[in-house]
């Protein structure tokens, strides 16, 4: 995807960006929409751009705290000189909230990102619920290069719902949905090394591992790491029972 975004022109960019955000003229949008269609590479960046928009949406509703401004600074006059010219339809408070959201979600932009696997959280399943491994009722007869998923049911209610398998950025990813009475919770983990983390994020320590609160498309999420694979728990819950969830039991962090 980021050699596609590489081959395409200022121009190709910008309109693909005004396609994104509801921009694009009606005498252009029939021939890049087709283009678009042609070409799975174009449609993956597309639907990248719209989330980046909709994440720029959720921070200039919401304000970007003055802190995360003043640390990002720097970078972001730096990124907004090379990012200009492709969000030229946008405009430059819009280009700023643009450098913003990459930097909060994604460290950077055309990363990965834990934005990226929290939508993988929000989706719905496509296979039935994992049975349970054992007898022990911790954890799940699944998991990602041996980082298991858990079994909340016995010691929270929790119950495994069905599964879901995807890709981030070209990283294999498995959902565990898991549901209590009308809520609904979407467990993520990234395969490959820990995707970057958010800097944007309240970060809360337990047991010598950082788990990072934010909200993610639209809902509050937290993300951490274990095995160095990237977790992401998200859904219909508070921070204190997220995060009481994230890190139940100490044993399965590592196996």
């Amino acid at each position: 995807m980021s050699d596609m975004a590489a081959r395409l022109s200022t121009e190709e960019m910008a309109e693909l960006c005004a396609l994104a955000d509801g921009t694009l003229p009606a005498d252009r949008r029939a021939e890049v929409e087709a283009r678009v269609a042609a070409s799975p590479e174009l449609q993956e960046l597309l639907e990248r751009q719209r989330r980046a928009v909709l994440a720029t949406q959720s921070l200039v509703a919401e304000g970007v705290p003055a802190a995360l401004q003043a640390a990002v600074e720097a970078r972001r006059r730096g990124q907004a000189r090379r990012l200009a010219p492709r969000f030229a339809l946008a405009g430059a408070a819009a280009v700023a909230a643009a450098v913003v959201a990459a930097v909060v979600l994604s460290g950077g932009p055309g990363a990965p990102s834990v934005a990226d696997a929290a939508r993988l959280g929000t989706q719905q399943p496509t296979a039935p619920a994992p049975p349970p491994a054992g007898t022990t009722g911790t954890r799940l007869a699944i998991g990602v290069e041996g980082v298991a998923f858990p079994d909340f049911a016995r010691a929270y209610g929790w119950r495994a719902l069905g599964e879901r398998r995807g890709r981030v950025d070209g990283r294999a990813a498995t959902v565990v949905f898991y549901g209590k009475g009308n809520r609904r919770l979407g467990y993520v983990i990234v395969a490959g090394a820990g995707l970057p983390r958010p800097s944007g994020a309240q970060a809360t320590v337990i047991r010598r591992v950082e788990y990072q609160t934010l909200r993610l498309n639209g809902r509050l999420a937290v993300t951490w790491r274990r095995g160095d694979r990237t977790c992401v728990l998200i859904g219909q819950a508070t921070r204190a029972e997220l995060l009481k969830l994230a890190s139940w039991p100490l044993s399965l962090r590592r196996r």
